[in-house]
């Protein structure tokens, strides 16, 4: 049986950014950092949270997410800077070590983390995401291009507005593929009413292609250099593209379980209790 949530949201400050969180557990030994999908934000851990054991779990709004801060204006969001916003978020919960958990894009960030700070990540649990997607060089002045043109023609003044925050819910469902309750908990915070309506929080920035990827030879070397304890979560019946390839990067990692589950790319929320059950039963052993 799941127990009440007690959740508490708390900003954190960092050289650059307010980071909001959300969290529960406070004072339990195992401390467990967890990181968002690409336009989700913390609440994406809430149904997990419910059934998580024993731990201090902190949830962070990634910038640009949620109720965290946008970066400047003339700043964009290169994967790679995620990295320095979650280690300086650690820092500012005063966790030298932790337990990373991220979801895919959260996932990524995640791997990216425990290769280059080894020392300080405990366990790591990725959901639906081995690695930052690895793109063909041979694509990067096209995607160049296209990035810098989104970027100058970008007008963050035009905003679209929902009348209500059921159509701001249907919308996220059907780009998500996810169900009314999850969506309803991804859009209540992320999400902001004034007289014209309802409108996302999400910086629109957020949506502009990547400058610069990182290769797939670069990921795979940042899986190998993984020594922590990994967990891998994935769904079973999703067809993900040849190009993310898993199957390659599982034999990467030199302490990986991998657990097969149902409920869709957005598992963790779909099917919160099975998902917790293997979290802790890995969090055990």
């Amino acid at each position: 049986m799941s127990k009440p949530l007690a959740v508490t949201e708390q900003k954190l400050s960092t050289r650059w950014l307010n980071l909001s969180t959300l969290q529960w557990g406070t004072g339990n030994c195992r401390k467990v950092l967890a990181l968002h999908g690409w336009l989700d934000n913390a609440a994406s851990f809430l149904p997990l949270a419910e059934h998580l054991e024993d731990v201090e779990l902190v949830t962070l709004d990634l910038p640009g997410h949620g109720h965290s801060d946008h970066r400047s204006p003339g700043q964009h969001y290169h994967f790679v800077d995620f990295v320095a916003d979650v280690i300086a978020a650690a820092d500012a919960l005063g966790w030298e070590q932790f337990i990373l958990l991220g979801h895919s894009m959260g996932a990524g960030i995640a791997s990216l983390i425990a290769a280059s700070f080894p020392e300080r990540i405990e366990k790591l649990i990725l959901i639906e995401g081995l690695g930052p997607w690895g793109e063909n060089p041979a694509k990067a002045p096209v995607h160049l291009a296209e990035a810098t043109h989104q970027i100058l023609s970008l007008n963050p003044k035009q905003t679209h507005h929902y009348k209500k925050l059921e159509d701001a819910v249907a919308a996220r469902m059907k780009t998500g593929g996810i169900s009314e309750r999850s969506a309803q908990l991804l859009v209540t915070r992320n999400t902001i009413q004034d007289d014209k309506g309802i409108s996302w929080r999400t910086d629109p920035r957020l949506r502009i292609r990547s400058p610069i990827y990182i290769t797939e030879e670069q990921a795979q070397a940042f899986l190998k250099g993984i020594t922590a304890p990994t967990l891998f979560i994935r769904d079973c019946e999703r067809e993900v593209p040849k190009h993310y390839n898993w199957k390659e990067r599982k034999k990467l990692i030199k302490e990986l379980q991998v657990v097969l589950l149902t409920g869709g790319h957005h598992l963790h929320m779909e099917n919160p209790q099975a998902t917790a059950d293997v979290i802790n039963t890995f969090l055990k052993n």
